[in-house]
């Protein structure tokens, strides 16, 4: 049995209707998890599965209004999908992130304008082939998920600590006097000179 993420796939549907343009990471910008499995691209920005994290489906936008660059939309894809049904593309539930109740309200009048009839039709298609209904309150599910995200065991690379001056915890733990690695290095280093 296909799962929901590869029947929208295999569908004939313009998928950049959505904002989820193909691509691929040949050249991945600093924020993007080494490990990233991309869905689609809007731009620089990514949305992805990340191992670590299962069937979650995330947004990694380098120019981000919020505090991360990295953030949970959806628990799985099918929601993922019910999100989009209901926005029209992937832009709105991307942008959740920074936005209150109000401002998400704002911009969903703007996108009503400007989505096509292209894009229109495309979502009814995108309904009827994979049978799902549009997410009843996109704004409070995707907030429920991002305030309880723990981001923890998402894999940056080197890039990333140099570009936000974060320490990475990697390293950290490397160098930390308690660390298993660190007692193994001076144990090494000991039998060395010896």
């Amino acid at each position: 049995m296909k799962t929901a993420y590869e029947k929208f796939m295999a569908l004939s549907i313009d998928k950049g209707l959505f904002c989820l343009e193909p691509g691929d990471m040949t050249s991945p910008y600093f924020c993007y998890p080494v490990n990233a499995d991309p869905i689609g691209f809007e731009g620089c920005i990514l949305y992805c599965f990340l191992p670590e994290y299962g069937e979650m489906v995330f947004a990694c936008n380098p120019e981000s209004c919020a505090d991360q660059c990295v953030y949970p939309l959806a628990a799985n894809f099918e929601d993922f999908i019910r999100l989009i049904l209901a926005c029209g593309t992937v832009n709105p539930v991307e942008q959740i992130v920074w936005m209150d109740k109000r401002k998400f309200e704002e911009h969903m009048t703007d996108e009503e304008k400007i989505l096509t009839d292209e894009q229109r039709a495309a979502a009814q298609q995108l309904q009827r082939e994979l049978g799902l209904l549009p997410m009843e309150n996109p704004f409070e599910y995707v907030k429920a998920i991002q305030n309880n995200f723990d981001g923890s065991k998402i894999q940056f690379s080197d890039e990333y600590y140099e570009v936000t001056g974060i320490e990475n915890p990697q390293r950290k733990e490397q160098t930390h006097p308690t660390s298993k690695i660190y007692r193994e290095k001076v144990i090494f280093l000991k039998r060395k000179k010896s």
